[in-house]
This record gives structure tokens, sequence and C-alpha cells, in this order.
């Protein structure tokens, strides 16, 4: 009985030592190596701001180096493929709305597929747009009812065919009969600002980073935000205030990686960024620098994208819009 119950004991303790060799080869550890951070924008674009702002607290969290990796062109979407091609576990991307909303009916050759070749990891930060108009226009539902009257004769700019400031602004006419400003793109929200000082167009919609001192110098005229009240900008009231209905959007910015991101790192990912994206100094940067923080899981995030997808494509193809 006693060399049985030795023989036991002795089965069972070289069971239990074996469990966490077991685990380990389960999950074998991650990551292994720096990872690199892909953003489709310039230095110093509001895309790569929010990349470098949550870079450094998820670099000591996951304990690598996070390199962020700018990679400009095509609206974000060579980042975006280089992302979706990746297979070295380590490589990850920040993208904008476009890059899975939008991209896919205005690029008939899109090399990826947004819904298909990404691991969603978290929608990191939103922010509204801000309807900036000329100072000399009206306000509230006033500037809505000079615009009906002016026809076609009044315009709007963008940063460009497919940008949300287009898209918004056409989604926007769609919410308000007989508003019919005809779209001019510009190279960036600098020149739409300097489109409406110089009396070439009357309106755009802009970032709050960008429009709010332009605004608050008393150049231009905020008519309301493209979302409800946002502490971005609580001086600025939304848009229903001056009888848009149904009508709200934001620019924002998420995590994701390769489809062939393993479990693994997205597991340590998710735990790791939900404490990054919950600390205040964090929170603090991202609103300085005109970003409202979320964090969402990867579900939310992918219900985001798809909601936001099939408003986006319905404005695409009844507008005919192309960029060709």
């Amino acid at each position: 009985m006693q060399a049985t119950k030795r023989a036991l004991l002795i089965a069972c303790g070289l069971a239990a030592a074996t469990l966490p060799l077991a685990a380990s080869a389960q999950a074998p550890a991650w990551p292994t190596k720096p990872i690199r951070l892909l953003v489709g924008f310039p230095g110093g674009s509001t895309p790569d701001i929010a990349a470098r702002t949550i870079a450094e607290p998820l670099s000591k969290a996951l304990g690598q180096p996070i390199v962020v990796d700018n990679k400009p062109g095509a609206s974000g979407n060579i980042a975006a493929d280089t992302v979706a091609k990746a297979s070295d576990d380590h490589t990850l991307g920040v993208v904008i709305n476009g890059n899975l909303t939008s991209s896919k009916l205005l690029y008939p050759k899109l090399p990826y597929d947004p819904a298909k070749d990404f691991t969603y990891l978290s929608l990191l930060a939103t922010a509204p747009l801000v309807l900036v108009a000329q100072n000399n226009l009206p306000s509230g539902e006033a500037f809505f009812d000079a615009g009906r009257k002016a026809g076609n004769k009044w315009n709007y700019g963008s940063v460009g065919i497919g940008s949300v400031g287009h898209l918004g602004m056409e989604l926007l006419k769609s919410r308000v009969p007989g508003f019919n400003p005809e779209h001019v793109p510009y190279q960036g929200n600098p020149q739409v600002i300097t489109g409406m000082l110089g009396d070439q167009i009357q309106m755009g919609l802009i970032p709050p980073g960008v429009a709010m001192p332009q605004i608050k110098a008393g150049k231009l005229k905020a008519i309301g935000l493209t979302a409800g009240r946002s502490a971005l900008v609580p001086e600025v009231p939304p848009l229903a205030n001056a009888g848009v209905r149904d009508f709200n959007l934001e620019v924002w910015v998420a995590l994701l990686g390769p489809a062939n991101l393993s479990k693994t790192a997205q597991a340590r990912i998710g735990r790791e960024l939900e404490a990054v994206m919950k600390q205040p100094e964090v929170r603090q940067k991202l609103f300085e620098q005109g970003w409202q923080a979320v964090g969402t899981s990867p579900d939310g995030m992918r219900a985001r994208v798809n909601d936001e997808a099939a408003i986006m494509t319905k404005i695409i193809s009844t507008k005919g819009i192309t960029l060709q």
C-alpha cells in the first residue's frame, strides 16, 4: 500500500510539473522582438500623433520597443496593405475611417479586403468634425436657409475625393433638402481654411484641432458639430441645433493587425491596451491633440466599421462618387 501511494504521489507530481510546460507550448511568449507600427500618413499628422501617444506606454507594457513606421500614400491604403500582407506576427497598423469603410468602393483595385485581411484590435480614439463657414454667413438654421437660396453657387472644400470631409458633406446634403454646395478638393485642411479666407469656398468639415484656432480668432465661424456635444469643443453646438436630423459622423483611428496575427498576440495586446487606454496621462495627451480616447474591444471596433461602411456605401453609390 505504501509503495502504491508513493507511486501515485510521484505520478501526480510529474503531471503537475509538466502543466507549465504544456501551457507554455500552447501559448508561446509574445512579443519576442520589436513591434513595427505602420501609419499611412506623415509624421505630425493626426493619425501619427495618436499612434505615437499609445506606442510608448504599450511598449512598456509589452516589454519590447514599438517602432512607428510612417508609410504615407493612397490615403493610408499603402500602409494598410503592408499590414495585411505581414507574416512576422510583429507588425501592426493604425488606420483611419476610409481604409476600412470606403476605400473598397473608391479604389476598384484595392489590394486588400477590409473585412477579411485584418485582425481588428481596437477603436482607439474619435473626434467630431466642425462645419466651418465664412464669418460673414449666418448661423444656425439661417445658414442652411441661405445655402438653399444660393443653390450650387456655394462651394465646400475637403482634403480630396473620398475623404471623410467629402463624403461627410455629401451625407449632410442628403440630410438637408435643397442644400447643394459644390465640392472643391484641396491638398489638405490648411488649404481648405485658406480657401474660405480667400472667398473661394464658403465652408468645409474640418477637424477641431485645425478649425478652432481660426474660429477663436474670429476669422471663421462654427456652424455646428457632426456629432453630439463634445468635451473636445464644448463651445460648439451639434448640427442638430441647426435643424439637421439623423446625422452623426466622426473621424477615428483604430489599431489592427494582419488576419494571421496569432491568438497569443491578440490576447496580450487586448489585455495591455485596455489598461493603457485607461491611463489618465494617455487620455489627456490624446485629448490635447484633439482626440477623445475610446479603446473598444475587437467586436466593438468591427461593429463601428460595419455601421459606418453601410452609410458610406449608400452615399458613394447614390452620388456616383469615383476617384476617376
